[in-house]
């Protein structure tokens, strides 16, 4: 799979004990590349501690506001790939903790392109944002990568500027046209709408508030319920990333750039309707729609165009809305009535329906 670009190579994933971080962690091994995790202690009750039970994974915590020892770390990996998830990801923590998200997601990003900058090793470096980097308008237009970034709360404008970072040092120490000449590294960036799946458990996120209600047998309070949000499976940006990583590791500097790896349309959906999706596929999840009265923004529509990716990087989703919620479903059901860890389970079914729908290359 992926051309087989991944097999033996030295992976560094920051913020992997996070949920993303987790699946890409796992996607990681079964493409059978070397892992090394760069993160914060998870609670208990996380998908990390939940894997880790059954899975080894090799993490070093550490803040990636702590500059000296990611140089140390790198000094003694010696990584070949990076992929950098690691985030304060949360619009409304970001309220309340401004100066912590503006931290973590400019200067912590800052940190770990400093720090690849002085490591020989690396040849391509994969930094992921988030949808709300764009100045979102909130029309009906969905965002392409040439739009401005932007952002109204202190978590958008960080990833906004995480944006920036990045290109900046793209241009001025990994410039593309210097490629294979003054250095060896090509740096891409990726977008992604709302992600959902099995063993999330942040707070302020639609699915894991579900599941927290659920868990504690009464209704979930949905804030918002008209709010729209591009729903799509962990596994679908999770797949573009390593294409893309794949495509930089291999020298294609076309692809040095900034990517968006959002659902097709028909997968934006509401607030409601997504809950009531959920509670198809799972009967004891109880709702409450409220409409949220609050000084704190928060957009209320927000669409990716993603038709460079499927043009260039032939990604698309392989798994619809109801797929998707059916699956989401399934894993937390599965774990919290019968204690079974569905995510190895469900990545090989998610690989073979993108081998059937030619989506992703063939496994090596």
């Amino acid at each position: 799979m992926f051309d087989g670009v991944y097999e033996g190579k030295r992976v560094l994933v920051t913020g992997s004990t996070g949920f993303k971080g987790v699946y890409l962690s796992c996607f990681l091994q079964k493409l059978k590349a070397e892992v090394l995790g760069i993160a914060l202690p998870m609670p208990e009750l996380s998908l990390y501690n939940i894997c880790r039970k059954e899975k080894s994974f090799s993490t070093l915590f550490c803040d990636i506001r702590e500059k000296e020892k990611l140089e140390k770390i790198l000094k003694e990996f010696q990584p070949e790939i990076v992929f950098h998830l690691a985030a304060q990801s949360l619009v409304k923590k970001s309220y309340t903790e401004p100066v912590e998200t503006f931290s973590t997601n400019i200067m912590g990003t800052v940190n770990i392109l400093e720090c690849c900058r002085k490591c020989e090793s690396i040849r391509s470096i994969i930094v992921i944002s988030s949808d709300k980097c764009y100045e979102n308008r909130e029309t009906f237009t969905a965002c392409k990568e040439s739009d401005p970034m932007g952002g109204y709360d202190p978590y958008s404008a960080s990833k906004g500027c995480t944006e920036i970072v990045t290109s900046a040092y793209r241009r001025s120490f990994f410039p593309i046209e210097e490629y294979g000449k003054s250095h060896h590294v090509l740096l891409g960036s990726c977008r992604a709408g709302n992600v959902i799946g099995g063993g999330d458990y942040a707070e302020n996120r639609l699915i894991p508030d579900l599941v927290r209600g659920t868990l504690e047998e009464r209704e979930t309070i949905l804030r918002n319920p008209a709010s729209i949000r591009p729903w799509q499976h962990v596994f679908e940006p999770l797949s573009g990333y390593l294409a893309l990583g794949a495509k930089l590791y291999s020298g294609e500097k076309d692809f040095a750039e900034g990517w968006n790896f959002g659902p097709g349309a028909d997968q934006n959906i509401s607030v409601g309707m997504a809950s009531l999706l959920l509670q198809k596929y799972w009967d004891k999840v109880r709702i409450k729609e409220v409409q949220e009265k609050t000084l704190q923004h928060e957009a209320g529509l927000l669409f990716l165009d993603s038709s460079k990716a499927g043009e260039k990087l032939q990604w698309k989703s392989t798994w619809n809305i109801e797929k998707t919620f059916q699956m989401t479903a399934q894993w937390y059901s599965s774990y919290h009535e019968k204690g079974i860890n569905l995510l190895e389970e469900q990545l090989q079914e998610y690989i073979f329906d993108a081998q059937k729908e030619n989506i992703l290359w063939s496994i090596k």
